[in-house]
């Protein structure tokens, strides 16, 4: 009896390396921006110079009579601090996913960079389309690079059917998608958090100085004198709203924006694979 030769199957050895990437900003960020917050709150805005009847206190003095427009800002209170520091850290987080994916976007267009190695492919000529993910440097040319090595591999392999070397193809550049996708994405929640959060820390801002205003008139017998200080009250108090609402429609905003490019490079990474495996199937048959 013939003896029955096992069929070879897909090698689950990757090219793909896992990146190793640290993520302390994730905390140290928001503790030094709260931090900055208070500073720039206590000793910036709160300096005994700004006012006309400094107060006592350290952590938060009693201050009154401010002079200038921004120093009113510290009269709205210990949530002040809090909402400048959540300002910082929307701006920290906005500049490093900034930088992270413009640096994955890549150079030049994705589309022009996916149709000249079409072309290279269509010519059989594998080398110059890895020498065109050299020359992208982003995400999309990361994860083309990945399939080329495998879809170069195939090319020699007799011991696999088509459709076992197509399967090959597709799960490298899945596992190059798997690799890069999460540093694109990440961060991004400390964005949706802010934007959903911010809003709501300066309306909380805004009630506890309208409690303060309103404890005060109670106590305060005259007049006129009264609703004065309830109008002063009430504007200090308003900033926490307005410093809530800003910091979240930057938040916002950046966050769209991002998910945005994001969404066009996941589109040129889908488009890449496709093209491999179309390539692939067609030519090597």
């Amino acid at each position: 009896m013939a003896e029955t030769r096992p069929t070879a199957a897909v090698k689950p050895v990757t090219s793909v390396q896992a990146k190793k990437s640290g993520n302390a900003i994730s905390w140290i960020a928001p503790v030094l921006c709260i931090l900055l917050g208070y500073s720039i709150w206590r000793f910036g805005l709160g300096n005994a110079s700004n006012f006309e009847k400094p107060g006592p206190g350290w952590f938060w003095p009693d201050h009154h009579g401010p002079i200038g427009t921004f120093t009113k800002m510290y009269l709205g209170g210990i949530v002040v601090p809090i909402l400048i520091g959540t300002f910082l850290t929307a701006i920290v987080f906005v500049i490093e996913r900034f930088l992270t994916i413009s640096k994955a976007t890549g150079t030049g267009n994705n589309a022009d960079f996916v149709r000249k190695v079409q072309y290279h492919l269509a010519n059989k000529n594998v080398e110059a389309a890895l020498a065109e993910c050299d020359k992208q440097k982003g995400s999309v040319g990361n994860v083309m690079k990945a399939g080329l090595h495998r879809y170069r591999e195939m090319i020699s392999n007799t011991e696999l059917s088509t459709e076992q070397k197509v399967l090959a193809i597709q799960k490298e550049v899945e596992e190059a998608t798997a690799l890069e996708l999460p540093m694109l994405e990440k961060n991004l929640v400390f964005l949706s958090t802010i934007a959903s959060i911010a809003t709501l820390l300066g309306l909380f801002g805004t009630v506890l100085g309208m409690i303060r205003s309103f404890s005060a008139l109670g106590e305060d017998s005259g007049g006129g004198a009264a609703a004065s200080s309830l109008s002063q009250g009430i504007s200090e108090a308003l900033y926490n709203t307005a410093l809530g609402i800003g910091t979240s429609a930057v938040a916002i905003i950046f966050y769209n924006m991002f998910t945005t490019r994001i969404d066009g490079i996941t589109y040129g990474i889908d488009e890449s694979g496709f093209t491999l495996t179309q390539s692939f199937a067609s030519l090597y048959k």
